[in-house]
């Protein structure tokens, strides 16, 4: 299948890295340190931040495609975890990075930090973590407003859902994500398909959806480790989003009262593609780039 150029050229910018569960998709680039590490969400890939990586201030930055996600190995039949897409991220650290990072997560990517974040707690982290930023993620599940489909590939008929996803009813669905200021343009919707579409990703949806059900059986974990992880953890919200709603910034804001927090108004579940240049400055900010804020 033949690629966008903008995602052939990612593709082409990257290395594959050989993880105890297959091999990921990594990129990286060179600069200061902390390193910040960048984590995707659902059902994208690392090429969301495509946009944000020149604007960290000089940063040193790598960021992966979780399995099952954009260019990294999709195994099946796999029972895709949250807990081993944190076991990915500590090797892919292991082997890219010399120092401490700093994490900017988003979506689903916001609940693979909250394993770091308990793994730290424990002192079972495999490296040294000094900040997070969450961004746009349901971390509290229960507050959050699922799509329809989503509803579908986490229940019976998802695989029958997942046989029957073409390009049209992803862009319909992907679009409903994205404000009204800044729709989705029919180039980031060819992008994102190819990417969702390669190696034939779209027919595993369902199963990539079982974090979902995770957050729920982990909530105490993961709830408490926002909670009380001792290091500056920052909220990047954009207050547009249909699905990580404000109701799921708020109860963050509960969980974690001192939490900086830097709110975007006007945009949808992907602020970093809608104003990257919004979305960067608040993310230099609440990372300590520049003018860092708060605990």
């Amino acid at each position: 299948m033949s690629l966008p150029d903008e995602v052939e050229a990612w593709r082409e910018g990257g290395r594959w890295v050989r993880c105890a569960a297959g091999q990921v998709f990594v990129r990286s680039g060179p600069g200061d340190g902390p390193i910040v590490l960048l984590l995707h969400g659902y059902p994208s890939s690392s090429y969301d931040f495509r946009r944000i990586v020149d604007q960290l201030g000089g940063r040193a930055w790598v960021a992966l495609d979780f399995l099952g996600f954009g260019f990294s190995d999709k195994p099946r039949p796999h029972r895709y975890s949250l807990f081993e897409q944190a076991d990915i991220v500590e090797e892919v650290v292991a082997g890219s990075v010399a120092g401490p990072v700093v994490v900017l997560a988003h979506d689903m990517g916001t609940s693979v930090a909250t394993e770091l974040l308990a793994r730290d707690i424990e002192g079972a982290l495999s490296f040294s973590m000094e900040r997070v930023v969450l961004g746009n993620g349901s971390v509290i599940l229960e507050k959050a407003t699922l799509r329809p489909i989503q509803k579908i590939l986490r229940g019976p008929l998802g695989p029958v859902a997942a046989r029957l996803a073409n390009r049209v009813l992803f862009t319909r669905e992907f679009s409903a994500l994205f404000s009204a200021q800044h729709p989705l343009s029919r180039g980031e919707a060819a992008a994102q398909w190819a990417l969702l579409s390669y190696e034939r990703g779209q027919r595993i949806t369902h199963l990539l959806t079982a974090y979902l059900d995770e957050r729920v059986a982990h909530a105490d974990r993961w709830h408490g480790a926002v909670r009380d992880w001792g290091k500056p953890l920052g909220l990047l919200w954009a207050t547009g989003d249909p699905v990580a709603t404000t109701a799921v910034l708020d109860g963050l804001r509960e969980l974690r009262p001192g939490a900086a927090v830097i709110e975007l108004p006007g945009l949808g579940h992907y602020p970093q593609i809608e104003d990257p240049d919004t979305y960067a400055a608040g993310a230099r900010r609440l990372l300590g780039i520049e003018g860092g804020l708060g605990t």
